[in-house]
């Protein structure tokens, strides 16, 4: 089922997301329509409280960027086929090079910004039979995690730019937040008067 996409403004996104057990009710089917909410966006990965769930999840199929004019040789063959459900997952180490890359969000339309992250991370989760795993990633692989391991954090990629950078963009994340943003996927929009 494809589901709408929470837009910016919405506290979930601000919130650092809980743990979930191997009996978290519904699993199978949401990450199903995770899946299917994430394709039907075009997106690369999509975490739980882009969907209004507070929950450590996030899936990520990396192979649209294996043709990116960014990727390396070595970029383009672990992103071919880096289709991988998270659960729990725990940032051990983030290492490395800094580099800067063009970040953008399916619950932040239409913005793209340089965002700088280390180049290699290494990570302990669960996968979607709940067998516990620690990989280390690098190049846009663990960038591509950084970004979603953020959203159950509560992180944004916007909370990392620059004051001015932040200055510059604030008009258009408020029109975001007020549902004055066109997308080419369903979205929902906060209102104070929603109780969760």
């Amino acid at each position: 089922m494809i589901l709408p996409i929470v837009a910016y403004g919405d506290p979930v996104l601000k919130r650092k997301a809980l743990s979930i057990s191997e009996d978290y009710e519904g699993l199978e089917q949401l990450i199903e329509s995770m899946w299917e909410t994430m394709y039907h966006a075009h997106g690369v990965g999509l975490a739980a409280p882009q969907i209004g769930k507070s929950i450590r999840l996030f899936v990520i199929d990396g192979s649209p960027f294996a043709d990116d004019e960014d990727a390396t040789p070595s970029d383009q063959l672990v992103l071919k086929s880096f289709k991988k459900v998270f659960i729990n997952a725990e940032m051990i180490a983030e290492e490395g090079d800094d580099f800067s890359f063009t970040e953008g969000c399916l619950s932040i339309p239409d913005i793209r910004e340089d965002v700088t992250r280390p180049s290699v991370i290494r990570l302990r989760y669960l996968d979607e039979n709940f067998k516990e795993r620690v990989e280390e990633f690098s190049g846009l692989a663990a960038r591509i995690i950084q970004h979603e391991y953020d959203h159950i954090e509560g992180v944004l990629f916007t909370d990392k730019l620059s004051p001015l950078k932040k200055r510059l963009i604030k008009g258009r994340l408020d029109k975001i937040s007020r549902g004055m943003v066109d997308s080419d996927y369903r979205m929902k929009f906060y209102t104070k008067s929603k109780k969760r």
